[in-house]
Parts: structure tokens; sequence; C-alpha cells
């Protein structure tokens, strides 16, 4: 790590629920959401948390907002520790989360965060100065005398984006901050946090996202995490590096039926590493990791015989995506791990 001051810094951070009605025994049913998790990001970098539904990104983003009280371990942000001196941290950071509703709906765009600002302490001239710059840089200027209640989901992120802003923070938290926005929006937001990394390089984010793209077009590096730990930490660039030694296929094929016994299954075929399966209406799709590519031929017959025929083939360069099944086992959307509450953890 560089001699760059943290902007974060977490030390074997634990976050431990207790579920309610889990009581057996005299005994309550608890839930480990962070298990040890320590990651140290430097002031002026855009730093990604990649994970599975319930792996625990949102916990950990939550105890840095101070939200939450981390259950032991110690966490830091911008050199100050989150769990006794809250409310100076709470003076340098903002944060915003994808499908928030904040604001008031019979307010107009330019109130609403006239608003806010006012509840960060700025004053009128800066809030003015800044308002207009803002709303120019994500496209809602035309939108800034329209009522909160009248505006698209898209254009009310755009808004939320600019009341997470606007306060010049030094740490910003962005908790899925394109969940639900079209395409255009999603690119339109991704654009405003890259202007303003570049005009703020003293400034830290960190991002939790969803979307492998995404992250490989923001982040600067990225942790991978699920089930609380943390898995890897690096730069995309290095991550998709690890997987050059292997060959990637994604294959479609007629519905793949169950295999009747340990040696039926992909796996089981020579030069095969890795394999993920996704179940469509009329056909499967392969994700393969194979040694190379003279194993392809022995797959492709194996499929055959398990009556499954060949409709599609792509040999692709590994993605972040890639390196996630590897760590993970599985794809980023593929499960929906909740925290026993009926909340993502």
């Amino acid at each position: 790590m560089s001699s760059t001051p943290l902007a974060i810094e977490t030390h074997d951070v634990r976050r431990i629920y207790k579920i309610r009605g889990g009581k057996r025994k005299g005994e309550a049913k608890t839930l480990i959401a962070l298990d040890g998790v320590s990651l140290e990001v430097p002031r002026g970098e855009l730093f990604g948390l990649l994970g599975p539904n319930g792996a625990g990104k949102t916990t950990l983003i939550k105890i840095l907002a101070t939200l939450l009280l981390p259950s032991s371990g110690t966490a830091k942000v911008d050199g100050l520790d989150v769990t006794t001196q809250t409310q100076e941290v709470r003076r340098r950071i903002s944060m915003v989360s994808g499908g928030e509703t904040s604001g008031f709906g019979l307010l107009t765009v330019e109130e609403n965060l006239w608003m806010f600002a006012r509840f960060y302490g700025l004053d009128n001239k800066t809030i003015k100065s800044r308002l207009a710059e803002m709303m120019q840089m994500v496209g809602i200027y035309d939108r800034r005398s329209t009522k909160i209640s009248d505006l698209s989901t898209g254009l009310r992120q755009k808004m939320n984006f600019i009341r997470g802003f606007i306060s010049d923070p030094s740490v910003v938290f962005l908790d899925e901050p394109t969940l639900g926005l079209d395409v255009t929006a999603a690119r339109d937001v991704r654009g405003f946090v890259k202007d303003w990394m570049a005009q703020n390089p003293d400034r830290t984010l960190l991002l939790t996202t969803h979307y492998m793209a995404e992250a490989d077009e923001l982040c600067d590096r990225l942790a991978i995490i699920d089930r609380g730990k943390t898995l890897i930490c690096d730069t995309p660039e290095n991550l998709k590096r690890r997987l050059q030694s292997e060959t990637i296929f994604h294959l479609k094929i007629q519905p793949l039926r169950k295999p009747t016994s340990p040696e039926n299954v992909v796996e089981a075929v020579p030069g095969v590493r890795s394999v993920t399966i996704a179940d469509q209406t009329d056909f499967s799709e392969l994700r393969l990791s194979l040694q190379g590519e003279e194993a392809l031929p022995a797959v492709l017959s194996h499929l055959s015989g398990r009556g499954s025929g060949l409709l599609s083939l792509e040999k692709r360069e590994p993605t972040l995506e890639d390196v996630f099944i590897q760590l993970v086992g599985r794809r980023l959307d593929e499960d929906t791990n909740l925290n026993g509450t009926g909340e993502e953890r």
C-alpha cells in the first residue's frame, strides 16, 4: 500500500444480527453479516465492493456511514473512528442509495436541493453556484422547477446524486446507485461520478454495484466479498489477468437434463476447470473455464451424449464476472440471500 493517507480503514470488522423468533432452548439464533473484514482505501481512490445479495456490502457501508455499529473490530473514515467520533465523521461524508425516495413531493427539484444544502450548512451564494453547475452536469437543469412527485425514477435518482455531492464531502458512499435506472440514466450517473472524481482528486468514493461492467468501468480497485468475508482485493485488470491462463467459452445448448451419476456431470470431463449453468425456457447457458481449447471437443461430445445439442458457441476473454464466478462459485445475480430479517445485508 502507498504512503497516501487512508480515507477508509477497517480492521477485522464483524457484525452479528440476532434473528427475531430464533430462540431455541434459551439460545438466540444469530446471523454473521460481516466476518472479519479488513480493507484499506487510500484517499483519492474510487473503490468498489462486489458481492451477491447478502454478502455484507450494505452492512459495511452502513457501519462506515455511522448508521450501524460494528459488533467488533475497528473502522475509520478520513482518519476518524466511526464509533467514537460519529459526529465528526458525518460532517465529512455523504451517502446515496439506489432506489431511495428522499425529498418532498410538493417541492420542486431546486427547492428540495436548496433545503438539503441548507441542512449541510452551506450559505446561499455557494448553494446557488453549485446547484446550477451540478444540475447541468447530470442533465436536469431544465427540470429544476418540476415537482419531485412528477419526476421519473431516473430523474429522481439524478437529483439524489446532486444531494449527495452538493456538500463537497471528503468520502462518498454509493450503494447500488444505478439500481432500477434505464440505460441512458445509468450512463449519465456514471459520467457524473467520473467527472466528479477527476475534478476532485483528493476525494474518495466507495461504490457497491451488481453490474460488473459498471465496476470495471469506474473502479480503481475493488474487493469481492461473500458471506461476510473478503475473498480478494485488486485492480480490475489484475483480477482479470488471474484467468488469462484459462480458456473461457459461453455455450447455448438444448435444455440440459440432470446428470444421472457423478461421472455424468460436465465437471467430470478432463480439462474442465469450472462450469456454471443457467437454465432458460428453451435452452441452457453454460459458462466453461477450460485448461485449453483442446478440452472443448470432449465437452461437446459429453453434452451430445446427454441429449443436448449445441445451439451456439462463443470464446471470450476473461471478464470480472468470470473472476467472480471462480471465487464465489455462482453468478452475481444468481441468488438472493437475505439476512433472516427480510432485508438484504
